[in-house]
């Protein structure tokens, strides 16, 4: 194949855009970036699920570094790595 990017960059990024390619983290995401630091706690209840899936999901986006938590006290403070991935977000929003 016959690309500017290299293979790891490809592969990398393919695993990255798999990670945020879900409604419920997408909609983690948008959270995160309006409203800064939440617990599991404020994004399930936004979200109205249920708090194993909202963990679930925070796990996926936290092992590709989409998110990271900090903890205070017995919670965890979740937060976007990078407000560049709601600009992918907004991005899709203005093309689909």
């Amino acid at each position: 194949m016959k690309t500017h990017f290299n293979v790891n960059f490809l592969e990398d990024s393919t695993e990255t855009l798999r990670a945020i390619a879900h409604p419920i983290r997408i909609a983690i995401i948008d959270l995160l970036y309006n409203n800064g630091q939440m617990t599991v706690t404020d994004i399930y209840q936004h979200l109205n699920i249920e708090q194993a899936i909202a963990s679930h999901h925070l796990r996926i986006l936290k092992g590709k570094d989409v998110v990271a938590a900090e903890r205070d006290g017995k919670n965890s403070l979740y937060s976007l790595t990078r407000s560049e991935f709601y600009e992918i977000i907004k991005t899709l929003k203005k093309v689909i």
